[in-house]
């Protein structure tokens, strides 16, 4: 093992060692010791953004894939194996990386271990026709359940088409669409595997309560075998102008609940001040019921039920300030557009009073908190910093940066990206009775109900 070990002091007291192994795998370690568990989390550095047009949707797909079964642990079991100690586990795929993790009792980390490197080197060997065929028709019916059939479950695919333009590697979300699911083959899912899932393109830490000699000796055995692989596309360039120059539009007629605003604004890349100080802009503004786009929209005009504007950070393109209304009753989405409007012309002017900022700065390191507080939201966080930015350690001392932003830093932010021209509008307008059940509408012939089929 080459060790390049670093142990810096951190916010709260919190730790971090950095490892490397000979075959490239990264490798973060975070002793704590208050109570007997240990969280290990493994990020590949692969996402949607990496993906090709025809072929879109394949990183998801291989994140399930990852749980059909290995060299030594067959079917489903992955699962019961980790549940059976006790432990829990999960994957999710991102524009930007592929992540898988566990949390176990401390006794049983080299179990996760073990079961994380089975795969990562052996998983080839039970990839065949059934298990693609199997994930293939799981992932396309996630798709129907979390965007197709349910209310609104368009937007985030719609804003994002409509944020990035055709090409761009974010233009499309981690989802996929049916016809490229139905489009990849086992050897587009073998070809993908051994171009991203080596250990020179993963970041492996490990926290909780552990013994680090005795968890870097067990990582030796069961990672340091597997070969690295050197044949990896970068992905394409995300970069785009600052802002978009236009207003780009949408009205989408769905069988919705409530007609609803969503926009996403384009705003600067994560890992810059210029995010911190957009992250604290939304915050103010729509941060949960204590936000002016909350007490504006919800409390006083009561012409929403909701407002909400939060961040949606990315490292590899400029990040999206996600607005999103629910009109309340009858309510006309022009009268809500005018009013975030005003809202966001007059922060623009005048900036966040001391209160605001204070309350977000707040907020923000109370989340900041939350993540780390969990020996699982810190084994994240460092794998992020790590495979995002090329340092676990900025995840302990991320707070420290968003508490240093100004007041004038978060205006300009909003001045110079919260604008009408730097962002694209959804607009959901429900479906009228006779549009969302065609077999109820009038026969204007005979002035007779045509009769609905049960």
């Amino acid at each position: 093992m080459g060790d390049t070990a670093t142990a810096r002091a951190a916010s709260g007291g919190l730790t971090a060692t950095e490892h490397r192994l000979a075959n490239g795998l990264r490798v973060v370690l975070s002793e704590d010791h208050l109570t007997p568990v240990a969280a290990v989390c493994l990020w590949y550095d692969v996402g949607s953004r990496h993906e090709v047009k025809g072929r879109t949707g394949l990183a998801h797909l291989f994140e399930h894939l990852m749980f059909q079964g290995s060299a030594q642990v067959k079917g489903n079991g992955h699962f019961e194996l980790v549940q059976g100690a006790g432990g829990s586990l999960n994957g999710t795929t991102s524009f930007e990386r592929t992540n898988y993790f566990e949390t176990m009792p401390a006794h049983q980390l080299e179990l996760a271990l073990w079961l994380e490197a089975d795969r990562m080197g052996t998983l080839l060997t039970a990839l065949d026709d059934e298990s693609m065929e199997n994930q293939r028709d799981v992932v396309k019916n996630e798709r129907r359940q979390r965007y197709d059939n349910v209310p609104y479950g368009t937007a985030f695919e719609k804003l994002t088409a409509l944020a990035y333009p055709e090409g761009h590697p974010y233009h499309h979300t981690p989802i996929g669409s049916m016809a490229d699911l139905d489009a990849a083959t086992l050897e587009d899912a073998r070809e993908f595997f051994r171009t991203y899932y080596a250990p020179n393109n993963a970041v492996l830490s490990v926290v909780g309560d552990i013994d680090p000699e005795q968890t870097l000796a067990w990582i030796e055995k069961y990672f340091g075998s597997i070969p690295g692989h050197e044949g990896k596309r970068p992905p394409r360039d995300g970069s785009l102008p600052d802002t978009i120059g236009s207003e780009l539009r949408e009205v989408v007629r769905e069988e919705v609940p409530a007609r609803a605003l969503m926009a996403a604004y384009r705003l600067p890349e994560d890992g810059t001040r210029a995010a911190d100080a957009a992250d604290v802009a939304l915050t103010v503004l729509g941060g949960g019921e204590s936000s002016r786009l909350y007490n504006r929209l919800v409390r006083r005009d009561r012409s929403a039920v909701a407002a909400g504007f939060g961040l949606l950070r990315l490292a590899g393109a400029p990040s999206l300030g996600w607005l999103d209304v629910k009109a309340s009753g009858d309510v006309e989405i022009p009268a809500i557009e005018a009013a975030v409007d005003e809202e966001l012309a007059r922060f623009a002017a005048e900036g966040p009073t001391a209160e605001e900022m204070e309350r977000a700065q707040a907020q923000l390191e109370r989340e900041w908190l939350d993540r780390l507080g969990t020996v699982a939201g810190r084994a994240d966080e460092l794998c992020r910093y790590a495979v995002l930015f090329g340092d676990p350690q900025l995840a302990l001392s991320a707070v420290g940066r968003v508490l240093d932003v100004t007041a004038e830093e978060v205006r300009q932010a909003a001045a110079e990206r919260l604008r009408p021209d730097n962002r694209a509008v959804l607009v959901y307008e429900p479906l009228t009775a006779e549009e969302a059940d065609p077999a109820d509408q009038t026969d204007t012939a005979t002035g007779e109900e045509a009769a609905a089929s049960e």
